[in-house]
């Protein structure tokens, strides 16, 4: 398929598209259309302080009408969390446990800090509220809800002035009707309500209220948000969720929390099938954008984790595996009063952004990638954003000076190592310190700046590199492809050995599951049962196909992952999981190369690497054909993105289209 760059000063949209996918990031927002067999590609500076007018702008662009379909991976939520900027929440939960947000659990976040501070709750303890009822692990009432209180919990709530409500009992669980019934009286409030026996069914109450209480602090600016979008964008707009599918907007914005890793997930799904298209099996993702970089280790598979936490907060939903370092294109380079230099977490973003985009940012990773040359020619992002060279080199003078630098190239190359480094602990932290050998896998680098890092990387893991095609809006052509996705769970605490039980739960599940879907769409579900379980007495669980002899397949995935099983034990199932899922956009397989060879380089450039000055071959991704073979130091463009071919390196074009990249002549 052929690859067309949209510029943003083209006025002219394309033709009708029949779908698109978005990737908001904090400096780009990036979009890939499909339409009369091919696909389109546009770059657009995020507008932080109103996200939906790039989009709209995008999508405007683009020729998108109200009946395409479009795929959205929204920032939204995450920033909202990471910012603290969302609703006044009151929290209801279960007499005694008003303190539970604040108190946590007895893991410090930096064992070594003699006075260690904790993340502040997101609901302080004046608007928790207790309710004096009390339900068992296995649903027994322990302690009847009366009218009385549930007409006093109202009055309570009220004198808080909420903007949003999340409800969390004890073991609700086991049985969600007390939470239901507080529900229906809280109604009346006009607020939204987050109910946890809704949410995240499951044992473990600190981290299911916490959630909870995420999915409330959220609700009013996302649904907000979405709204707006969908008046504008029409019904056929979906959200990316952070296990890589996709939901509509009236679920999205009900549930936002599911929605916290959207942009990186959707990015995840589209290095798989680049790695599986270019016959790897094992690969390391690296998503460098703007702000951020973004990891993830493949297997054969799309990485999963039922929890993790954001911004100190944990999220007890399932979601892909991908961690994240502050350190991208438009982390800000800066020196102490000791005369360290750091690289991020802080962001220049898009506005000013870097000191290159002529706007008075401060000194970048982008800046000290201009100045030594791995950025070539006069524009960034397709030609969204005019490079200011002179303005670059101020700014990295003024780094150089701080520094004390012999001059600044040398302080240009300590920034690039830096944020190389922060790249590489998050690499190793996904690999290595969980037991997996990188080498031989394939590196599979996109984002805007993401090529521009890669060979670095691949030789400390030693892995090879491949660039795909499109890399530069990778996320976005992921969130394009990625299908209707639904998961319910709920915890049963039930015996491996009792089948029928489980064959009950997992039918209930099903249920719930395909009750989301059209009756149309019900006939091509593709499902999946999950169970997780663990030894009688075990703190936590391990993720088996629920199907069959779970109790077996749970010893051997023991023996697996720890080294050895215990036959003779008990196996406890703590949670089900049913998903369902739809295909997501039908688009071809990329063709296979065409025979001809690659045209000629552009003239050479100078670009600087371990303190000399190469004379650098620059070619176009769109221009090389399958012989197409470099050694370098050369410089690979793609419309949005960029790959450095470093010294030692030899770049290959494979048969998809992709760029495969190996140390030595091999």
């Amino acid at each position: 398929m052929t690859a067309r760059a949209a510029r943003s000063k083209s006025r002219k949209p394309v033709s009708r598209l029949a779908a698109a996918g978005i990737d908001t990031g904090g400096t780009f927002t990036d979009f890939v259309g499909f339409a009369d067999g091919r696909l389109v590609t546009l770059k657009l500076p995020s507008t932080p302080d109103a996200p939906d007018r790039a989009v709209l702008q995008g999508l405007e662009r683009l020729g998108a009408t109200r009946a395409s379909r479009v795929r959205h991976g929204s920032t939204v939520a995450t920033n909202a969390l990471l910012e603290r900027k969302g609703a006044r929440v009151t929290f209801v939960t279960t007499a005694g446990f008003e303190d539970l947000l604040a108190i946590g659990r007895q893991d410090r976040p930096d064992i070594y800090a003699l006075a260690p501070r904790r993340p502040e709750p997101l609901v302080p303890a004046n608007r928790c509220v207790g309710v004096r009822e009390r339900t068992g692990p296995r649903g027994e009432p322990w302690q009847k809800l009366t009218p009385a209180e549930i007409a006093r919990v109202r009055r309570a709530v009220a004198a808080t002035r909420p903007e949003a409500i999340a409800i969390g009992l004890l073991h609700s669980y086991a049985d969600p009707a007390n939470e239901r019934a507080l529900e229906r009286a809280l109604r009346g409030l006009g607020v939204p309500i987050t109910r946890s026996s809704d949410l995240c069914p499951e044992v473990r109450e600190y981290e299911r209220f916490v959630t909870t209480v995420a999915n409330a602090f959220l609700v009013p600016r996302v649904a907000t948000y979405l709204g707006a979008l969908a008046n504008r964008a029409g019904r056929g707009l979906e959200i990316v969720l952070s296990h890589g599918g996709t939901a509509p907007v009236r679920r999205a914005a009900r549930e936002p929390a599911r929605q916290l890793l959207s942009g990186p997930a959707a990015g995840v799904s589209a290095a798989h099938s680049a790695a599986r298209d270019a016959g790897f099996r094992t690969a390391l993702t690296l998503d460098v954008g703007g702000t951020s970089t973004d990891c993830a280790y493949l297997d054969g598979g799309l990485p999963r984790r039922r929890a993790r936490e954001i911004a100190g907060i944990p999220i007890q939903l399932p979601m892909l595996d991908v961690h994240t370092v502050g350190a991208g294109g438009g982390s800000i380079a800066r020196v102490d009063a000791g005369g360290l230099l750091h690289v991020g977490p802080e962001s220049a973003g898009s506005v000013p952004g870097p000191a290159c985009y002529g706007r008075g940012g401060p000194p970048t990773v982008t800046d000290a990638l201009v100045v030594l040359g791995r950025i070539p020619g006069e524009a960034l992002a397709g030609g969204t954003f005019p490079i200011d060279r002179a303005a670059a080199q101020r700014a990295i003078d003024g780094l150089t000076r701080a520094l004390g630098a012999r001059n600044a190239m040398r302080a240009a190359e300590g920034v690039v190592a830096l944020a190389e480094s922060h790249m590489a602990a998050a690499l190793r932290r996904v690999s290595v310190e969980r037991g997996h050998d990188p080498r031989g896998a394939a590196l599979v680098s996109f984002g805007g700046a993401g090529g521009l890092f890669a060979c670095g990387l691949a030789e400390t893991l030693g892995c090879a590199v491949l660039f795909p095609l499109h890399a530069g809006v990778l996320s976005a052509l992921g969130a394009l492809g990625g299908g209707s996705r639904r998961e319910r769970s709920r915890s049963v605490l039930l015996d491996a050995g009792d089948p029928r039980a489980i064959a009950r739960a997992l039918r209930a599940l099903e249920s719930e599951v395909r009750g989301e879907f059209a009756p149309r769409e019900r006939g091509g579900l593709k499902m999946e049962y999950r169970a997780e379980a663990r030894y009688r007495g075990q703190a936590h669980e391990l993720s088996v196909d629920a199907r069959g002899d779970l109790a077996q397949r749970f010893h051997a995935e023991h023996h697996r992952r720890y080294g050895y099983d215990v036959r003779t034990a008990a196996v406890e199932v703590v949670t089900l999981e049913v998903r369902a899922s739809l295909p997501g956009e039908s688009m071809p397989r990329p063709a296979r190369v065409g025979t001809r060879g690659a045209t000629r380089h552009e003239p050479k450039v100078a670009v600087h690497h371990g303190g000399r000055k190469l004379a650098t071959p620059v070619w176009r991704m769109e221009a090389l054909g399958a012989s197409f073979t470099a050694r370098g130091p050369a410089l690979v463009l793609e419309a949005g993105a960029t790959l450095w071919v470093a010294p030692g390196w030899t770049a290959r074009r494979h048969a998809r289209g992709a760029l495969v990249l190996t140390r030595g002549a091999s």
